[in-house]
């Protein structure tokens, strides 16, 4: 028998994952709690990690993409989509310092930027070539206005909107899958009569992209979608090319993102998602709260894995938290536990007014202070920007530098600046620099005309004749907009005949039609100047009012306002937004008020209620050792007066053992003119 002939002798080639736990260069089960090893160590198919808040979700993606490595798994195949592109290169710089340098050949990024790289490769087939420009939000907004002048929308006799606004419109449609009509009558109502227009404005604005090659930022997920949708030889090879898809904060997609990572996974189902659903809090950017409640109805096959023990916070502070979200009418249900058991319990205050709320916090975070804990590590939370208005000024007067993240300071807004000049007018009628602010608000009055005018109010030698009076004179034979604003003016210059209060309602009168001509969004606008009257009702005089208001010189901010000893140090002033994902040993959460918190206009629909509980759940796990809920029992309310409020109705879910209720009691046993 010749040896050729012969039957081949087998021999196995072993798959690289199948050499078993054994041969795995980390110890995962040291190195990981025991929730968090199910996550990591989860086989092939689908998978939803829900991490509670401070369970070490970054910690877990990290180990997940280290042991697909460790297991043999070709790490080019691995694609990690996070929100930032920071993110992505943190958790892949700490996979390498586990894994080596094979993690370097991971695919990381953000949605945007996949799409980017994908549709330079693959984008032919549905007309886009490799050498497309991406227009930045500014561009996308030149654009807009260039095709608004083109149509002749900029010459209507009632105003169009501007055009941050129509991008804002046509962003939000395509980042909801919504149509114009739902987004333009759901939020900005006003400008309803233009549907027609803003139809035809959006369709010249696709066929001038697609005729110039130009993608703006929206355009890269839904032509992506598109390509993934409409080629199924791409969508092969691209899901064949990523076998392992690992998605963070799962719960701050929108519909397009989560009907993208459906189509990459189109071959595979490797798909973990890791998200919190009680923090989902974006609704407004187009994030929606069904993605992650839908992900086991998209991935029928997917298994569920829980982080539940936090490194962040004490129980006493993760007891309320517990309460808060269990209210939830839907959920992943889960119980956030810690080993820090000890801790003092968290505090409901209950003030009498705003501004003994303010005092309040001051007073405490002073001697929160004297006991060790540094200025950076306390923060002041609250769910609108306005809210803290009155603290601003509180904290300045104590000499309490601080930072404020999400929105404006008090005083940069543009709008309070608007009224604000008003009244500095009326004050000191010399302040060119008000002036110059009152005087281009008029119509017909340019820089130039502003300057002249101001020239002639302050001229010297004529002490009997003021720039109030130089303003009557010139407004008898001008225009009806500087006619309208010097008998504004002189109706909310009767210093002895008015309040601070009266004399803003005054200027609100005038300067509201104003307000409706400069800013798109100016619903929301008015809520700030309410809460300007609010505060003036506690003056008497209007130079004391405005001397208050101005915490700093013009061009510096409150950052700048240094401690005397610790001049590093900031207390962080923060919109409940702005502070996901960050922590501090000391949080005050204010206005804890139903209709401030959840805000009234969340009342409308159960959508948006239960996001202000997850709202409200973020705030509470931002501590980690003390916790401050504060409300004032007087709520200003410009339509009924002063009305009695109630504390946030997310309170009634907490067991009363869990919180300490703290009434704030004046020195001496009397109610002082802040109370």
């Amino acid at each position: 028998m010749n040896e050729m002939d012969r039957e081949p002798k087998s021999y196995v080639l072993r798959r690289a994952e199948e050499n078993g736990p054994s041969k795995l260069s980390l110890d995962y089960a040291q190195a990981l709690n025991a929730q968090q090893l199910a996550a990591v160590t989860a086989g092939d198919g689908p998978a939803l990690v829900i991490a509670g808040a401070g369970s070490g979700k970054t910690r877990t993606l990290i180990y997940r993409v280290a042991y697909l490595i460790d297991k043999g798994i070709d790490p080019s195949s691995i694609l990690l989509v996070t929100f930032t592109r920071k993110s992505a290169q943190e958790m892949l710089n700490r996979t390498g310092l586990l894994i080596g340098s094979r993690s370097e050949r991971v695919f990381g990024g953000t949605f945007h930027s996949v799409a980017n790289t994908l549709l330079r490769q693959y984008g032919r087939s549905i007309g886009i070539q490799p050498g497309f420009t991406i227009l930045d939000r500014g561009d996308s907004e030149d654009l807009i206005s260039l095709l608004r002048a083109q149509l002749g929308l900029s010459e209507k006799d009632k105003r169009f909107p501007r055009k941050g606004t129509i991008a804002e419109m046509i962003s939000k449609c395509v980042n909801t899958l919504q149509g114009l009509d739902d987004v333009v009558l759901g939020e900005f109502a006003h400008f309803s009569e233009h549907l027609e227009d803003l139809d035809k404005l959006w369709r010249a604005y696709e066929a001038d992209k697609r005729a110039r090659q130009l993608l703006d930022y929206d355009d890269l997920l839904v032509k992506l979608r598109e390509l993934l949708s409409t080629d199924e030889a791409v969508r092969q090879t691209v899901s064949h090319r990523f076998r392992y898809i690992l998605v963070d904060e799962y719960q701050d997609t929108n519909r397009l993102q989560a009907d993208i990572i459906r189509k990459l996974a189109a071959t595979h189902d490797n798909v973990m998602v890791v998200g919190d659903d009680s923090q989902s809090i974006y609704a407004f950017r187009g994030a929606t709260f069904r993605n992650i409640m839908d992900f086991p109805t998209l991935f029928p096959e997917s298994r569920l894995y829980k982080l539940e023990e936090n490194y962040r916070s004490t129980q006493p502070i993760l007891n309320v938290a517990n309460d808060v979200i269990r209210g939830a009418s839907e959920k992943y249900t889960k119980q956030l536990f810690t080993r820090k058991l000890d801790g003092p319990l968290p505090a409901l205050v209950q003030a009498a007014g705003e501004n003994a709320q303010s005092r309040f916090i001051t007073q405490k975070i002073l001697e929160l202070r004297e006991e060790g804990v540094p200025l950076d590590e306390v923060a002041i939370l609250f769910r609108s920007s306005f809210h803290s208005f009155d603290l601003e000024i509180e904290l300045s007067r104590r000499d309490l530098p601080f930072v404020k993240r999400g929105g404006f300071k008090f005083i940069e807004t543009a709008h309070v600046k608007d009224l604000l000049a008003h009244l500095r007018v009326i004050e000191n009628p010399l302040d060119a620099v008000s002036w110059n602010r009152v005087l281009l608000m008029v119509e017909g009055v340019g820089p130039k005309k502003a300057q002249d005018l101001i020239a002639s109010f302050v001229k010297q030698g004529r002490p009997e004749r003021t720039p109030l009076d130089a303003l009557r004179e010139v407004a008898g034979r001008s225009s009806r907009g500087l006619k309208d604003l010097a008998k504004a003016l002189d109706e909310a210059g009767k210093l002895a005949a008015l309040t601070p209060a009266e004399q803003v309602n005054e200027i609100y009168g005038y300067y509201l039609p104003i307000l409706k001509e400069h800013y798109d969004d100016y619903p929301k606008r008015v809520r700030d100047l309410e809460h300007l009257y609010t505060i003036a009702e506690r003056y008497q005089t209007l130079d004391t009012f405005l001397a208050d208001l101005a915490l700093e010189p013009p061009d510096q901010s409150v950052t700048g306002v240094e401690a005397l000893d610790r001049d590093d140090e900031r207390v962080v002033l923060s919109t409940i937004h702005s502070a996901k994902g960050l922590e501090w040993q000391c949080v005050f959460v204010i206005w804890a008020v139903d209709g401030r918190f959840p805000s009234a206009y969340s009342f409308a629909t159960e959508e948006e209620l239960e996001e202000e509980r997850r709202l409200f759940y973020v705030a509470v796990t931002r501590a980690k050792q003390h916790l401050f809920l504060t409300y004032p029992i007087n709520v200003y309310d410009k339509t009924t007066g002063s009305v009695l409020s109630k504390p946030s109705r997310f309170l009634d879910d907490v067991a009363p053992s869990l919180l300490e209720t703290w009434a704030l009691v004046e020195e001496g046993g009397f109610h002082d003119r802040w109370g």
